[in-house]
């Protein structure tokens, strides 16, 4: 499985390096994407370096785009690229996640209309005026979106982006500590 894990200036350090290493432990392929191929600096000052920017990059080569929250989500949505890619991966039934403040991407992929989603309370109205069902719940799964809530959200968020990572592409992963039944 390979996993677009976004990066921009201001992204909050735990929801970033908490996907990074779960998604490493599933021994899913985890590709650092940034509007360019430079460093970034977290909230508190983290130097992250991105792997690849969006320019060099195919939608069809991921399985998974994880949005980390902060306030690296407001930069990201500014990047047409970016928001192109969010809502191919979406569009092409794939998985998107997004936590915390990283839901103001998917506004702007406009993939939220309709939709049970959950987010920081600071953008609950952006999402409802996007037409988006705000639930607050700590993890949200409506088809192939997941949302989470907080910092607290990011355990369940990850266990649940898993499995539904693992349901569909029909596999069964052994090492997981996830359980899942293939269908």
């Amino acid at each position: 499985m390979k996993i677009a894990l976004l990066l921009e200036n201001f992204v909050d350090e735990v929801e970033f390096i908490y996907p990074l290493y779960r998604f490493k432990e599933e021994a899913f392929n985890v590709d650092i994407i940034g509007p360019s191929r430079e460093e970034f600096k977290s909230k508190n000052g983290l130097i992250i370096k991105s792997k690849y920017s969006i320019e060099e990059i195919e939608e069809e080569n991921y399985d998974c785009v994880f949005i980390p929250g902060g306030y690296a989500p407001d930069r990201l949505r500014r990047n047409h690229k970016i928001v192109s890619f969010v809502e191919q991966t979406y569009n092409n039934n794939k998985i998107v996640c997004a936590i915390c403040h990283g839901p103001w991407l998917l506004i702007s992929a406009k993939i939220v209309k309709d939709k049970q989603v959950t987010g920081h309370s600071a953008i609950k109205d952006d999402l409802i005026n996007a037409g988006a069902i705000y639930t607050g719940n700590q993890v949200e799964i409506d088809k192939n979106l997941v949302t989470g809530k907080d910092i607290d959200a990011l355990p369940l968020m990850l266990k649940s982006a898993i499995e539904l990572i693992y349901k569909r592409s029909n596999k069964i992963d052994i090492h997981s500590s996830t359980t899942l039944v293939k269908e």
